[in-house]
């Protein structure tokens, strides 16, 4: 990467981020067709939020996410009639769906005869050794993976009697012990996470396991909070572990609908330059130069252009002075004034815009430019 020097002329570079960040090597397990590490790429993941036996409600909640991107699908399975129900939402689903256990081992035997493609236990709550086997058994004989979820929250009274508290060291202790009940059944769909609330405490854990084992990881801060607070806490924690390439599938756990963690999710992606999906859409934070009613400008072109999965920058600006001189790198641009626009491509201007033509007009070029 060059120097800045003090010319007129610009020799810095900008750093290609995806070639930046080298991911750990992995194993490579399938949940369903959905390949997770190995090199695959980052995968996506949500989780849903109804009641599991209402089965339409649910059923619906999958397709809208299925829409936003989700790639897997987690689902509470807490008692025999979400059992029940899982199996009939696995008949209607198209996305993959891991069976989330706790407590009971049995449900998991019983997810895994409703068509489970993974499960998710928790060795915290699931129960003995040999409860842990008669679960393994059976997956195995269906090659179904299993998630080794380790969150502080839940952590072993034993472990939390050695360490005095849910530090990191006793989250990677309590994924080992399971990590090495699944390999002496020479059981090796394995994958892990180990999730706190807190961003640190999380980093640390992932860091100190992933020199012990080569399983794929799933990485989140868990109970992160609701859309606001939550998306920053777990994009502060999750570009950390991206950037040291410890993750290999992602779930930002948000106090708010599932599609707004999959929406989330792919932008820590997209700003890491790992994965992208939709554009990228840029905009002035607003200042006095701004005669129009900005902020409402960009929500509605937003709202009209998110259906858009290309990938291509989009640049929304409040003035002459942002748009189209410091958005002439976007590949399409929309400069507001009093009254007037002006749309903008690759920095030259391409046509003006009365004020009611603004939006509709911006968004029909777009879109144009989606279909090329």
């Amino acid at each position: 990467m060059k120097k800045i020097n003090n010319s007129n002329s610009c020799d810095f570079q900008y750093p290609k981020q995806k070639k930046s960040i080298k991911r750990r090597k992995t194993r490579q397990i399938k949940i369903g067709e959905v390949a997770i590490g190995g090199g695959a790429p980052i995968v996506v993941q949500s989780m849903t939020k109804t009641d599991t036996k209402y089965i339409e409600q649910t059923v619906a909640q999958i397709k809208r996410l299925e829409k936003e991107g989700c790639e897997v699908v987690r689902i509470a399975v807490p008692d025999k009639e979400a059992v029940e129900a899982f199996g009939e939402i696995k008949k209607r689903a198209s996305l993959p769906l891991v069976a989330d256990i706790h407590f009971d081992h049995r449900l998991a035997l019983a997810s895994l005869e409703k068509g489970a493609d993974a499960l998710r236990i928790n060795p915290g709550n699931i129960g003995t050794k040999e409860k842990v086997k008669e679960v393994v058994r059976a997956a195995k004989d269906r090659a179904v993976p299993i998630r080794i979820g380790v969150n502080s929250g839940s952590l072993e009274k034993g472990l939390l009697r050695k360490y005095g508290e849910a530090c990191p060291e006793a989250m990677v202790e309590s994924a080992l012990r399971y990590v090495r009940i699944l390999e002496d059944m020479d059981f090796p769909h394995i994958k892990i996470s180990l999730k706190a609330s807190d961003v640190m405490r999380t980093v640390e854990a992932y860091k100190l396991l992933a020199d012990k084992v080569d399983y794929p990881l799933h990485a989140g801060i868990t109970e992160s909070g609701s859309l606001v607070p939550g998306s920053v806490k777990s994009s502060v924690g999750l570009a950390l572990l991206l950037n040291l390439g410890l993750v290999d599938t992602l779930r930002v756990s948000l106090t708010a609908p599932p599609e707004e963690e999959v929406r989330v999710g792919y932008l820590i992606l997209s700003s890491l330059g790992l994965r992208s999906r939709g554009l990228n859409i840029i905009s002035c934070p607003v200042c006095s130069r701004c005669e129009v009613d900005f902020i409402k400008i960009v929500s509605a072109i937003e709202k009209r252009l998110s259906p858009i999965k290309s990938t291509f920058d989009v640049a929304v600006m409040g003035c002459m002075v942002n748009g189209p001189g410091e958005a002439k790198e976007a590949d399409i641009g929309l400069a507001c004034g009093r009254g007037k626009g002006v749309l903008f491509k690759k920095g030259k201007v391409y046509r003006s815009l009365k004020e009611r033509e603004i939006i509709p007009e911006f968004v029909k070029e777009v879109k144009k430019l989606a279909k090329k």
